[in-house]
């Protein structure tokens, strides 16, 4: 039996997944260690959405090295699936799993010699002959579980290797998610985070041979989980607006369990910008999706991912852009600096945007992002809420969320962690973070 170390980069879906491979591994007898513990294998699941990501990949196998010199060290994860011989000859490097070998970690780690250096043994598949669905949650922390519902995209979006690394859109089934959910309730768990690559397509299912069938919808899905007993809060981690229908939004303006918190990939303000993009709407419906949640829930927070400096984003289309979103009632955005990514539409588009440039956009668009979060944050002061405290201590300083995806701080008590506690919210301090004091009843906040 081993002992092993996991480390993990990118998305809430990798960190679902990460979770769940760590759990056949230690159901085998194997030994969950952190990483500065002398671990026997390192396990490394990587991103590969920008070439930061690429970077950090590297970094890592030289931390593992300087821990424990004679550790095995593998690859999993969408940078392995896209380049499994370029990360083989990385020193340091042992093995390389790509999307689908991933799942058979558990079967392969008994096999596991350390390899001479550049000499990494690669277990990689076609990504088109991959067409299984692996169910995954993550337990690392009691308060939230990232919940795996869906993954890959038949979208081909411009700027993205997703479809890839991660192959067709394909999903669970509703009963499985629903089975799924009942067993993290029993862990204790209050807030579930549902989490996929693109997880408004959720119904695609393999049928026979290389064919995908629509079963079952997210709104299916949707109101199944809202029966759901002992998780107070569902909450969606992001959803294409072009598949954020009425109905979605409507239910969740009435749910039981669903909280007014949407994040909504809006990528460009410019409608020139998202057909270079090759995404499936206009700006005309993102606002409309955005106007349809602010008139059902005034309160609900809404995020928003934005890319600077896409081939062909001239200062015009981005000012345009930077406008749109300016003008918008929403409340943060995840911002995302463009990179060139191999065997992608848009490293042939040009112009080209320099790199000076995009680092300054990505920094307006920065500071926009900060004041639209403060602006939302004191729209909410006054208003009575639910926190769930979460173990996260700093300086004898404990922090939640609100439904709506507020963040606050309050004097650190045990017996809040992963409680539900009615509060007030009063001010926001220095940091951005809002204050709060505790109230004997709570209203619904949709």
């Amino acid at each position: 039996m081993k002992k092993i170390a996991f480390y993990t980069l990118g998305c809430k879906l990798n960190f679902s997944e990460t979770s769940t491979i760590g759990r056949i591994l230690e159901a085998q007898g194997h030994t969950r260690v952190e990483f500065t513990e002398q671990p026997d294998v390192f396990i490394i699941n990587t991103c590969s959405v920008t070439d930061n990501a690429d970077k950090k990949c590297r970094k890592i196998v030289r931390e593992a090295q300087k821990i424990n010199p004679d550790g095995y060290v593998a690859i999993l994860g969408c940078y392995a699936q896209l380049k499994p011989q370029e990360i083989a000859t990385i020193p340091g490097v042992d093995a390389v799993l790509g999307a689908a070998e991933k799942f058979r970690l558990h079967e392969l780690i008994d096999t596991f010699e350390k390899a001479p250096s550049g000499q990494a043994r690669v277990f990689n598949s076609n990504i088109e002959e991959i067409l299984d669905y692996h169910a995954s949650y993550s337990l690392n922390d009691r308060t939230r579980t990232f919940l795996k519902v869906q993954d890959g995209c038949d979208y081909p979006c411009s700027y993205c290797t997703i479809p890839l690394a991660r192959g067709k859109s394909r999903s669970d089934t509703v009963a499985n998610v629903v089975r799924a959910a009942h067993e993290i309730a029993e862990r204790g768990v209050r807030e579930i985070v549902l989490t996929g690559v693109n997880i408004g397509d959720f119904g695609l299912q393999n049928g026979t041979g290389l064919a995908f069938q629509r079963t079952e919808t997210f709104f299916d899905l949707v109101r199944a989980l809202d029966e759901v007993e002992g998780i107070e809060r569902f909450r969606i981690s992001s959803i294409e607006p072009n598949l954020l229908t009425d109905e979605i939004i409507q239910f969740v303006a009435q749910s039981k369990r669903f909280v007014p918190h949407f994040h909504v990939p809006l990528q460009s303000g410019s409608n020139k910008v998202l057909s270079l993009m090759r995404r499936r709407y206009k700006r005309e419906l993102y606002a409309d999706r955005v106007a349809q949640i602010k008139d059902l829930m005034p309160h609900a927070c809404i995020g928003v991912d934005v890319i600077v400096g896409h081939p062909g984003e001239t200062n015009e289309l981005f000012l345009e852009s930077y406008t749109f979103l300016n003008e918008l009632p929403v409340s943060y955005l995840h911002v995302f600096t463009y990179s060139e990514r191999a065997n992608t539409h848009a490293i042939n588009i040009r112009p080209t945007v320099p790199g000076n440039v995009r680092a300054d956009r990505s920094k307006m668009l920065h500071i926009l992002s900060d004041k639209k979060r403060r602006a939302f944050y004191e729209s909410q002061l006054g208003r009575t809420a639910t926190v769930l405290f979460e173990d996260d201590i700093v300086n004898g300083f404990m922090h939640g969320f609100t439904e709506n995806y507020v963040r606050v701080v309050a004097k650190y008590d045990p017996l809040l962690i992963n409680e539900t506690l009615p509060v007030q919210l009063t001010g926001v301090n220095a940091e951005g973070l809002m204050e709060v004091e505790e109230v004997q009843s709570v209203t619904t906040f949709h």
